[in-house]
């Protein structure tokens, strides 16, 4: 069998994006963040919908779908300081393939996962 050099699965485009969002709670982030009626939630908002998600887990996934430019965060220089998160535009072009994907997990939930 031939040996593929790291290099080749390190420059792969598929790899190199859904590593971005890929993990459980960036999912949930996004899909929290695409039903929301306004388009912006605040951080208790999130975490009040995602209960099964710690303050630091939230906290990291909200920090790492920013930088990765899928969520914006915006501050408001009030006090109690007050923060908004809304997907970017490259955040709502994903929707439609995640919410794609979503719909396959429905359909095929009870054939995937045996509990």
């Amino acid at each position: 069998m031939q040996q593929i050099p790291n290099n080749v699965y390190d420059a792969c485009p598929i790899r190199q994006v859904i590593s971005r969002f890929g993990d459980k709670w960036s999912m949930l982030v996004l899909s929290t963040l695409d039903q929301s009626s306004s388009g912006v939630l605040r951080y208790s908002e999130i975490q009040r919908q995602i209960t099964d998600c710690s303050q630091k887990m939230l906290s990291q996934t909200l920090r790492r779908l920013e930088s990765n430019h899928l969520v914006s965060r915006t501050v408001y220089p009030v006090v109690p300081p007050k923060v908004e998160y809304a997907l970017t535009d490259v955040g709502r072009s994903l929707m439609p393939c995640i919410n794609s994907l979503i719909a396959w997990a429905q359909e095929n939930f009870s054939r995937v996962v045996t509990v």
